[in-house]
């Protein structure tokens, strides 16, 4: 979808030798794609890109473009970064757009506490935006970002998504209310006595099975919060 963008982490550092000579802007693909059903009867391929464009192509008819939406402006981290989710009528997706500062006189980064963030419902039809529900505010919480860049979990009427902030959000299918929020950072008490603390949620989704939702908190690269800690939910919290 972006010509010559070829990149390794090589072209970040002082030796480039290894950086390709395209050195293109990273707009590669972090999440496979989603294949599904239409009410036309057809099929379609979609898939978020860093670049910040969700993509929907016809996998039956090599790949036409069936529509293109910009829900971000992109980058290394995304735009579209780990994986949305979709249902029988949207597709569920999360921006990233996260932001990096580098700390003076160290080679370490903190993530910017306002940069990304927000979720998106597109029709699979056209890719009309249904709703949009805007990112949260990191306030004083340090190693915070509101980017949203964890892969994001459907169930019917629900869509999950997880943040570097910590909170790991339920939005409305219908209308992109907040219906659940649990901010995981924090100390544990855990099931095998190891000492537990959560932190940023980023990389994979919430698992959900048998009326539990399971989810790993603690995602220090990139500036995000530590963390160690596997948390399980239940609906009647036991």
């Amino acid at each position: 979808m972006t010509s010559s963008d070829a990149y390794n982490v090589a072209c970040r550092l002082p030796d480039t030798t290894n950086c390709p000579d395209s050195k293109g802007p990273d707009f590669d693909f972090g999440s496979s794609p989603i294949l599904v059903a239409l009410r036309n009867g057809k099929r379609a391929l979609i898939a978020g890109q860093k670049s910040g464009i969700v993509h929907a192509i016809d996998p039956d008819r090599d790949g036409q473009v069936l529509w293109q939406v910009r829900v971000g402006k992109g980058g290394i981290h995304g735009g579209i970064q780990w994986g949305s989710a979709a249902d029988h009528s949207n597709v569920y997706v999360a921006l990233s757009d996260a932001g990096i500062i580098a700390i003076p006189s160290t080679i370490g980064t903190e993530a910017d506490p306002k940069a990304g963030g927000g979720m998106f419902a597109l029709s699979l039809e056209k890719g009309e935006r249904v709703w949009f529900s805007p990112p949260s505010v990191c306030g004083e919480r340090k190693r915070c970002s509101p980017a949203q860049s964890a892969a994001v979990t459907a169930i019917p009427g629900v869509a999950f998504s997880g943040s570097v902030d910590g909170h790991l959000r339920a939005y409305s299918a219908k209308d992109g209310a907040i219906v659940w929020d649990f901010d995981t950072v924090g100390e544990y008490k855990t099931v095998n006595g190891v000492p537990g603390s959560g932190g940023s949620l980023d990389g994979p989704g919430p698992a959900i099975s048998g009326g539990m939702i399971f989810v790993n908190s603690g995602y220090a690269i990139w500036g995000g919060m530590p963390g160690n800690v596997l948390l399980a939910f239940s609906v009647d919290g036991r």
